[in-house]
C-alpha cells in the first residue's frame, strides 16, 4: 500500500518532534555535567570563554586602539604584558581593577609581591 504525501508529512513532524525532545534531553544531561564540573573546579566566565565574557550580551572583539606617529603612520597599541599571576593560568597587568581572584590572594594571606611574574 502507498502512502501519500500527507501520511509522509505527519510522519516526518512526528519524528521531528520525537527528535527535538530527545536533544532537548540530551543538551539538559550535557548542561548538567558541565556546571558540575565548573563548580567543581570553580571556574569563572573569563577562563572558560577569555576575557571581557560574563557581561550578559555578546559583544564582538575589539581590535588594538590605533595611534598616529610622527610621521603620520599608524600603530596598534600593545597591551600590557601581565605582570601578576595566580599559579592556576590566572594573569593580571597591574593596570585597571583588580581582579577578584588577586584581591582574593592578598586577602588570604599572600602579598602583591608574591603574586609577581618570575
Amino acid at each position: 500500500m502507498a502512502k501519500s504525501l500527507k501520511q509522509v508529512l505527519s510522519q516526518i513532524e512526528k519524528l521531528q518532534k520525537e527528535a527535538d525532545a530527545l536533544r532537548a534531553k540530551e543538551i539538559s544531561g550535557v548542561v548538567a555535567r558541565i556546571r558540575e564540573a565548573i563548580d567543581h573546579y570553580g571556574l569563572t566566565p573569563e577562563e572558560l570563554f577569555g576575557p571581557g565574557v560574563g557581561t550578559g550580551r555578546a559583544r564582538p572583539p575589539r581590535a588594538a586602539p590605533v595611534r598616529k606617529t610622527r610621521g603620520g603612520a599608524k600603530t596598534a597599541r600593545a597591551h600590557g604584558a601581565p605582570k601578576y599571576h595566580d599559579g592556576n593560568g590566572r594573569t593580571w597587568t597591574g593596570v585597571g581593577k583588580r581582579p577578584t581572584w588577586f584581591k582574593d590572594a592578598l586577602a588570604a594571606g599572600k602579598t602583591a609581591e608574591d603574586l609577581l611574574i618570575g
